[in-house]
């Protein structure tokens, strides 16, 4: 395992160090060995001071959710497909495909380890929640300009969002295909015969 060495620092931006201690942060949660995970090891791999990272973030748990939140907000945009049900199955595709990765498992894995711990955690933590069903919401706004009639959010929450978060928080694998297309159609009454007639 290559680590960079505190020799190696160069004078970065503030951005350039956030991002590198994002990184640093999912390449320790992806590796395969037993790597510690704390803010001594995190800055020593993103080549940062220590003394820099907490006083960033305060804690592990508060760059946990941070860097979730950052790398989701990376990924969240989606094209407009023209329908509801459209616009959940990519968001939903989406997600499958997030999960399937190295870095998805690794986000995964850092939402679980920061239980929020203390008021920036916790203040973190409802940031990542509020930009997850941001995207959501994007798309109830657009069935519902369409004319279309979404699900409240809380439904989406429950029957699309939280079986994928329980697959990989038991790492139970996700079905290679029909997946999203199944929790969508089950979320709009679509699924399990109910349109069999």
């Amino acid at each position: 395992m290559t680590q960079k060495q505190p020799g190696a620092r160069i004078r970065r931006s503030p951005e350039q160090v956030r991002a590198a201690v994002h990184q640093a942060v999912v390449e320790l949660l992806s590796a395969p060995e037993d790597e510690e995970l704390n803010i001594p090891a995190i800055a020593q791999r993103a080549g940062v001071n220590h003394t820099s990272v907490y006083r960033r973030w305060g804690s592990l748990d508060a760059l946990l959710a941070d860097t979730v939140t950052t790398r989701l907000e990376r990924n969240s945009p989606l094209n407009d497909t023209g329908t509801l049900r459209g616009d959940l199955i990519a968001w939903a595709e989406a997600s499958v495909a997030s999960m399937r990765t190295a870095e998805g498992r690794a986000l995964v894995r850092a939402v679980i380890l920061s239980m929020p711990s203390g008021p920036q955690a916790q203040a973190e933590r409802a940031r990542h929640f509020r930009q997850r069903m941001r995207s959501i919401e994007q798309i109830r706004e657009r069935a519902t300009a369409r004319g279309e009639d979404p699900p409240p959010l809380e439904e989406i929450l429950d029957q699309l969002i939280a079986p994928f978060y329980i697959r990989a928080v038991f790492g139970i694998d996700l079905p290679d295909s029909g997946y999203p297309q199944l929790l969508v159609d089950r979320l709009l009454g679509r699924g399990s015969g109910a349109d069999a007639g």
